[in-house]
C-alpha cells in the first residue's frame, strides 16, 4: 500500500468536471480536488510551482489549447516545461462563445471586433489562445499579431464586468468563454452573444508534473474512467448535479450533454491530435517555429 499523499488535482469548476466529481463521490478516487476558476493558464502556473507550495498541483484537467501553448513556449525557450500531457478527458471540440455588453450597440457582429480590445483571463489561457485562432479564421493576422488589444482581466465574472464597462472595472470590447457557461448571462440580458468558434481539436486533456508517478496516475485513470461510465449511465443524476452545484438550468444542462463526448479511456494522448493543435497555433501566431513538436509534449502516448 502506498504511503504517498493523495494527488492534488486542479480543475475548472464548470459542468465538464462532472465525471471527475463522480469519480470522487462514487468510485473512491483518492485525490484532493481543487477548483481553479481562472482557467487553464492558472492551472499550468500551479503545475509548475515548487511541489512543497500549498498552491501547487500534481495533476490538472484543462483545455487542450492552453496546455499545448504553454508547453510549446517552454520548449521554444529551451527550459523544462515542468509538466507533460498524460491523458485525454474530452474528445469533442469546445464551442467558444463571443460576447460583449448588452448595451454595446456599436458591436453587432464579429466583424465589428477588428481594432477593438479582447478580455482574457490570463496570458496563455484558452481565452487568450482562442482570440488568435479567431483572428486567423477571419484573415486578420499580420505577422502573427492579433488585430486587437489584449487586456488581462481575470475570472469569468470580471470578464463580464469588463464588457459592460462597470465602474472600477477594466474595459474591453469582447471576451470568449464556453457557450453554455455564458448562456445564462445572455438569457438575463447582461451581455449579448455576437458569434462563436469551435476548437479544431479535442477540447480537454490531463497534464501531470510527474508522469512517472505510475501508481497514483494509474489509479486516477481507472477511477476517472469509472466516473465517465457513471456519467453516461446516470444522465438524470448528472443533470441534477450540473443544475444545482453548477447553477445551470436543467434545460441547458441537458442540451450541453448532447454536445459533449468524454473519453472512455482517459489514459494517454494521441500524438497526431497534439501535432495538429501545434500546427494551428503556429499558424495563428500563438507559437513560433521553434516550439516543440507534439511528441515532445506528450508524457504518456495513447496506444492504438
Amino acid at each position: 500500500m502506498s504511503t504517498r499523499k493523495p494527488l492534488r488535482i486542479g480543475y475548472i469548476p464548470e459542468h465538464f468536471s462532472t465525471p471527475l466529481h463522480f469519480a470522487s463521490t462514487h468510485h473512491n478516487l483518492s485525490a484532493t480536488l481543487i477548483p481553479e476558476p481562472l482557467g487553464t493558464g492558472a492551472l499550468t502556473t500551479r503545475l509548475k510551482l515548487p511541489i512543497e507550495d500549498d498552491k501547487a498541483f500534481d495533476v490538472a484537467i484543462g483545455l487542450t489549447e492552453g496546455f499545448v501553448a504553454d508547453l510549446g513556449r517552454s520548449k521554444a525557450g529551451g527550459k523544462d516545461a515542468g509538466f507533460g500531457l498524460v491523458g485525454t478527458y474530452v474528445e469533442s471540440p469546445l464551442c467558444w462563445a463571443i460576447s460583449t455588453g448588452a448595451e454595446r450597440d456599436e458591436i453587432k457582429s464579429v466583424q465589428d471586433l477588428k481594432g477593438g480590445k479582447v478580455g482574457v483571463s490570463r496570458i496563455g489561457s484558452g481565452s487568450y489562445v482562442m482570440s488568435y485562432v479567431l483572428a486567423d479564421s477571419q484573415g486578420w493576422l499580420e505577422q502573427g499579431q492579433a488585430p486587437f488589444g489584449i487586456e488581462v482581466i481575470g475570472d469569468f465574472a470580471a470578464l463580464r464586468k469588463s464588457v459592460r464597462k462597470e465602474k472600477d472595472a477594466k474595459s474591453t470590447d469582447f471576451f470568449m468563454w464556453e457557450h453554455f457557461t455564458t448562456k445564462h448571462f445572455w438569457d438575463n440580458g447582461s451581455i449579448k452573444r455576437i458569434g462563436e468558434i469551435y476548437t479544431p481539436w479535442p477540447s480537454w486533456m490531463i497534464a501531470a508534473r510527474d508522469p512517472g508517478d505510475d501508481e497514483r496516475l494509474d489509479e486516477l485513470f481507472t477511477k476517472l474512467d469509472e466516473g465517465v461510465k457513471h456519467y453516461g449511465k446516470n444522465r438524470e443524476e448528472a443533470v441534477q448535479y450540473i443544475s444545482t452545484d453548477m447553477h445551470y438550468s436543467k434545460e441547458d444542462a441537458g442540451e450541453w450533454m448532447k454536445t459533449v463526448r468524454f473519453a472512455a479511456e482517459t489514459k494517454g494522448v494521441d500524438v497526431k491530435v497534439v501535432e495538429e493543435t501545434v500546427k494551428v497555433l503556429r499558424k495563428a501566431g500563438v507559437l513560433d517555429g521553434k516550439a516543440g513538436d507534439g511528441a515532445d509534449m506528450i508524457a504518456i502516448e495513447r496506444k492504438p
